[in-house]
């Protein structure tokens, strides 16, 4: 049965499905927002994990603001995780959204590696972004659980949450040992990211090259040390938040695929599922009945 919350006056939280086990607590839920807002999440013992089921608003933005300050705000992506004891404000319009949190225990990573992670401020602007392939698909492959528990569930999401922790703290290492020095400009992102806003047809690795005016192996190489992901990977993520934002906007899926540049409804069909965990027609149909999943819908994994 979902739990409804209001929030303040112009937001409401509706808790539909929820599981715990001893490290992890994660809950499919439901932001109404009304009005532009802004709030500050924080928990001193946990990993708050949330990846957005619906795309995440073109506006949303969020800082670290006792460690950057009361003016920067970076993008959110889909994605994103708040580490124990920072606090994190976010800004965005009104919306309505369907997220999977995730309240990981910090013990169970920091046991993990053996010992406590710090994060400094570069390190810090990683976690609004996660593009870690393994993450996201743990992550939709617990929101399935969540969604439509199993056989031997409370089992399953133990299984699951000790997998996440694994990867995450493979993540947070990764991000405190890498070398700052090797990733692109700041310029040659922001070229990349305004190419695939204008043009939702995927490029090529020379065309993105030429228009960063690098060599494509200081391309891949670069993109990787600066987003932790492979360029590729960072192209399609971005086409299927476009493509989520269509078919909520009521295009059709061959409307989308060709826009998109896929040269069959199929081809978009296979790679949507890859990406977002569902067919692009589960989808759709789930934005139509208002966000509320189904017992009878069984979300399909690549």
């Amino acid at each position: 049965m979902s739990q409804r919350r209001v929030m303040n006056e112009v937001a409401t939280l509706t808790i539909d499905a929820e599981v715990q086990c001893p490290a992890m607590t994660a809950q499919l839920v439901r932001y109404d927002i009304t009005a532009p807002a802004q709030a500050v999440l924080s928990d001193d013992d946990a990993y708050q994990i949330n990846m957005c089921l619906t795309p995440r608003p073109l506006d949303a933005r969020a800082g670290y603001r006792e460690r950057w300050g009361p003016q920067r705000l970076d993008r959110l992506g889909d994605i994103f995780m708040i580490p124990p004891g920072e606090k994190l404000l976010i800004k965005g319009g009104s919306v309505r959204q369907s997220s999977l949190l995730c309240q990981l225990d910090q013990e169970t990573i920091h046991t993990l590696v053996g010992r406590t992670l710090d994060w400094n401020e570069k390190q810090l602007a990683s976690t609004l972004d996660i593009t870690n392939a393994r993450i996201r698909a743990l992550l939709y492959r617990i929101a399935e659980e969540v969604r439509h528990p199993g056989l031997a569930s409370d089992r399953m999401i133990e299984f699951l949450s000790g997998e996440l922790a694994i990867e995450l703290a493979r993540f947070c290492l990764e991000r405190v040992e890498r070398p700052v020095t090797g990733g692109l400009a700041g310029w040659r992102l922001r070229l990349i990211d305004e190419r695939l806003s204008d043009d939702m047809r995927a490029p090529s690795l020379s065309e993105l090259a030429r228009l960063c005016n690098i060599s494509v192996r200081q391309l891949t190489r670069g993109f990787r040390v600066s987003r932790g992901c492979s360029i590729g990977d960072y192209v399609e993520q971005r086409r299927m938040e476009t493509a989520k934002r269509l078919l909520m906007a009521g295009e059709s899926v061959k409307t989308v695929a060709f826009s998109l540049g896929f040269s069959s409804p199929s081809s978009f069909t296979f790679a949507f599922r890859r990406g977002v965990g569902i067919s692009p027609s589960q989808f759709h149909r789930r934005q139509g009945r208002g966000l509320e999943p189904r017992p009878h819908e069984v979300p399909e994994l690549a």
